[in-house]
């Protein structure tokens, strides 16, 4: 079946709205993408038709609960190609998945974590941390000046030192794409335990945990087409049995006395409280959405937009895009003379909903020497002729701001 722009878009009911009376141009989805019908079904029967709490509950609904939450687990593994349903950790996000690893990853004094200048904050702060907790030294792999990483300077980093490395897989800001299973294999040689941060990945291309070889790997669902306040981190089943719990409370144990708690087994030992049951049957409607549509596909197209974009935004006068040519999900850009947030101001009056600003990464912007950029962000329902859209509103802009 062809890949047909047109027909998943009648999916989205959000994109038949209307700005300033021009048809919606969604291009923010590196921030979130929007749900498909299906998607939003998902979450609905879950409340009119399973609500109530899992794995405890010996009464129809509680049972009808647990299944459609496990089940969902079993999707995320399979999109995964995990070993197991058990590596499959449901979180708040990205975020809240990479600062669990920041709290139970055994770092100490004269240890050294590996990240690098690309990284959004919330792969930045919490082994900032947990530097300031344990006396352990961040170190950061440098990039050049087309955003793409130094991977000569990362094996001059590398060293027995080297206790994690947690690098994102797909830049948010630039679109670049880190050679990940490379990068991964060195540190393992070295001994490091390897965090993935996939947030921007998962929207864009397969993903294969074992064939990866990385210990860990963290994704938010708001990023591919599912609610926000769900995502997954997945993690090798040994270093889970071995690693200690973080949150304690209900679900994570398996006996509490006042002398003593024994803990559950992975993933329920990380799994602390209530958890967000609708998030994840909604996630795993959207997985399978995605993989019904291929995802292969998907990154077909966005590349011709992605490209298109470049070409178009790079005809206009006093434009500088950032990022290498072989970008991936997103293209951020700056016009001469022209502040990024007024830039987007006048092109969402047009509009095209972009993003303005450091998009969480000061550091990066930092080394390039700007506060920040004006950003498109790519879904497989932007069309070819959103993206003249945008460059005739930059264009615009431009003429109106200069």
């Amino acid at each position: 079946m062809p890949f047909d722009p047109a027909t998943i878009r009648s999916e989205f009911p959000i994109l038949a709205t209307e700005v300033n009376g021009r048809p919606l141009v969604y291009l923010d989805n590196a921030a979130t993408t929007q749900k498909p019908q299906a998607v939003l079904d998902a979450s609905r029967h879950y409340y009119e038709a399973l609500n109530a709490n899992i794995h405890r509950g010996t009464h129809h609904l509680a049972r009808a609960a647990t299944e459609a939450h496990e089940h969902a687990r079993e999707t995320v593994a399979r999109h995964l190609n995990a070993a197991s349903p058990d590596e499959i950790i449901f979180t708040g996000g990205t975020t809240d998945g990479i600062n669990l690893l920041a709290h139970i990853l055994p770092v100490r004094a004269g240890d050294e974590i590996l990240i690098s200048t690309l990284e959004h904050h919330s792969n930045i702060v919490p082994w900032q941390l947990l530097c300031d907790r344990t006396g352990a030294e961040l170190k950061v792999i440098p990039c050049n000046d087309s955003g793409v990483l130094d991977q000569d300077a990362f094996r001059s980093l590398l060293s027995e030192k080297t206790r994690v490395l947690s690098v994102g897989w797909v830049s948010n800001s630039f679109g670049t794409v880190n050679p990940v299973a490379e990068m991964t294999a060195a540190a393992k040689q070295a001994g490091a335990y390897v965090v993935i941060d996939a947030a921007q990945a998962a929207p864009h291309f397969p993903i294969d945990v074992r064939a990866l070889g990385a210990d860990f790997l963290a994704f938010s669902g708001h990023k591919v087409y599912a609610p926000t306040g769900i995502g997954v981190l997945w993690g090798r089943r040994d270093l889970l049995e071995k690693l200690p719990p973080w949150r304690g409370g209900g679900e994570m144990i398996k006996e509490v006395s006042f002398s003593g708690t024994t803990y559950n087994d992975p993933p329920f030992k990380y799994e602390a409280g209530t958890p967000n049951i609708e998030g994840a049957i909604a996630l795993a409607a959207a997985l399978d959405w995605v993989n019904a549509l291929g995802l292969g596909a998907v990154h077909a197209h966005e590349e011709k937009l992605i490209r298109h974009a470049a070409d178009t935004l790079s005809e206009i006068d006093g434009i500088h895009l950032y990022g290498p040519a072989d970008r991936c999900g997103a293209l951020s850009f700056k016009l001469e003379g022209v502040h990024h947030y007024d830039l987007g101001t006048l092109i969402d009056q047009m509009g095209v909903a972009g993003r303005t600003g450091h998009h969480c990464c000061q550091p990066l912007m930092a080394r390039f020497g700007i506060t920040g950029t004006t950003r498109a962000s790519f879904a497989c329902y932007n069309t070819l002729d959103e993206v003249d859209v945008l460059a005739t509103a930059v264009s615009k802009a431009a003429t109106m701001l200069r």
